[in-house]
Parts: structure tokens; sequence; C-alpha cells
């Protein structure tokens, strides 16, 4: 989806280079809606493309929300094995 996410060296890395898209995403929807107002852009055509824009936000969004998500459910993991292996000790 993101080019420089598929290279992030961490989970962290991934989701903060996904919010980076998410914010470039929001700005080109800004113009979308200058050249839209300056009548550059048809009104069929900022429709086009501005849902194609809000589709790519909705996508953003549940990637980085899964990923979270994923990443919570390993920090409780290790937490709860770190317990497990302190408790045999």
């Amino acid at each position: 989806m993101v080019r420089e996410a598929a290279n992030a060296e961490s989970g962290l890395d991934f989701v903060h280079k996904l919010g980076i898209a998410q914010k470039e995403t929001s700005e080109t929807q800004y113009w979308l809606e200058l050249l839209h107002v300056s009548e550059y852009l048809t009104e069929s055509e900022f429709q086009s493309i501005y849902a194609d824009t809000e589709e790519i936000m909705k996508l953003l969004r549940s990637s980085i929300l899964t990923k979270k998500k994923k990443m919570a459910a390993q920090a409780g993991a290790v937490i709860l094995l770190t317990l497990s292996t302190l408790l045999l000790l």
C-alpha cells in the first residue's frame, strides 16, 4: 500500500509511516477542495478523485488500527511469558 511502510524497521515505524501517509492524503484532499472551488476541476472530476482519497484514508486508518491491535496483543503475550518465567524462578 505505502511503499515506504513496506520497508519499515519495526511495527512502530510501520505505524508512523502510515500516519505520515494519512497526513499526506489529508493534504491532498485540501488541494483537491481548492482546485474544485477555483473551478479547475469539474464537479464530477472532484467527486471521483475525492472519493478515491476517502477510500485511501479508510484503508490507512484500518491498517494502522490493525497493526496497533496486533502489537498490543504481542506485548501482552511477552508480558505474560515474562511473568510466568519469573514465577518459575
